[in-house]
């Protein structure tokens, strides 16, 4: 059977966005903004977060990405103006997710990120080799390695402090050549835009905890955020889980 021929099944998602009607985007009249402080905490918010990226697409997605790749060729195909050459990295905009581990504020690109989940239990592994390994933990009812990123990146993670104690520790399920694998995480911020000419060389005080993992530091709403290079970083983590 030509698969081609097979119908795609239409499944309407009857999605209330109600972060952006009383949540941070909208009045911030929800009640649970007591509790979660923010829209990307909650469970509400994860689980429609979750429902709209696990939907089908529909013959109406599949056009619309047909017609924005045609319209993007041309442009680029098309050889640069000699201004717009050299004017291209600082117009270049890159996305990261940022979270905090211990006191340290963190950033990956937003391309390795594979979902967020609520905090679950570690099984540890006997006799494992490297305190950066943490263990096993179920998502989505497949098992995936949990690592200490504290450990990976000689981070304190003694560090304690009133932000600590009131944040909402969360789980990154991130992938980058290889099979996902779980980095808990003390609070997440979300996801950032910025170009390479915000970019500033890693300082001495950061240099002690994952200078060789970082492609630089930026600011962000008072916030020093140490951008991580996921190459370096995934090659740490492969030779810890040997």
């Amino acid at each position: 059977m030509d698969r081609d021929a097979v119908e795609r099944p239409r499944i309407a998602f009857d999605i209330d966005a109600c972060w952006n009607r009383i949540g941070t985007r909208g009045d911030r009249s929800c009640e649970r903004l007591d509790t979660y402080r923010r829209c990307l905490n909650c469970p509400v918010f994860e689980r429609h977060a979750a429902l709209l990226l696990d939907r089908p697409l529909t013959d109406a997605d599949l056009a619309d990405a047909a017609r924005l790749a045609a319209e993007r060729a041309p442009r680029a195909n098309a050889a640069p103006a000699p201004s717009a050459a050299r004017d291209g990295a600082a117009e270049t905009v890159h996305s990261a997710f940022a979270f905090r581990v211990a006191d340290e504020w963190l950033a990956l690109p937003i391309r390795v990120l594979r979902e967020i989940t609520d905090t679950r239990s570690i099984h540890p592994l006997p006799h494992r080799r490297n305190r950066a390994v943490l263990g096993i933990v179920n998502v989505r009812g497949t098992l995936r390695v949990a690592v200490s990123l504290a450990e990976l990146l000689s981070l304190d993670a003694r560090a304690d402090s009133a932000a600590s104690r009131a944040s909402f520790t969360r789980m990154l399920v991130v992938a980058h050549r290889g099979d996902p694998v779980v980095f808990p995480v003390d609070e997440v911020e979300g996801v950032l835009r910025f170009t390479p000419a915000e970019w500033m060389p890693v300082p001495a005080t950061v240099a002690r905890t994952g200078d060789a993992h970082s492609r630089g530091v930026f600011a962000w709403r008072g916030k020093t955020i140490g951008l991580l290079d996921e190459d370096r970083l995934f090659d740490s983590l492969t030779r810890s889980l040997r």
